[in-house]
C-alpha cells in the first residue's frame, strides 16, 4: 500500500512539471502561445534558445 501511494505521488508531481526552458518542448509550447501573452522573460529565452541555437 504504501509503495502505491508513493507512486501515484510521484507521478503526479512529475506530470505536473513544464518543459526545460530551452528545450525542444518548450519552443513548440512557447510557439503555440499567443505573443501578447509571452513573458518579457520568455521573448528573450526563446530568441536566445530557440532562434539563435
Amino acid at each position: 500500500m504504501h509503495r502505491l501511494l508513493t507512486l501515484i505521488v510521484t507521478l503526479t508531481l512529475l506530470s505536473g512539471c513544464s518543459p526545460e526552458v530551452g528545450s525542444q518542448a518548450w519552443c513548440d509550447q512557447l510557439k503555440d502561445k499567443p505573443k501578447g501573452d509571452w513573458t518579457a522573460n520568455e521573448a528573450t529565452d526563446y530568441a536566445k534558445h530557440c532562434l539563435f541555437k
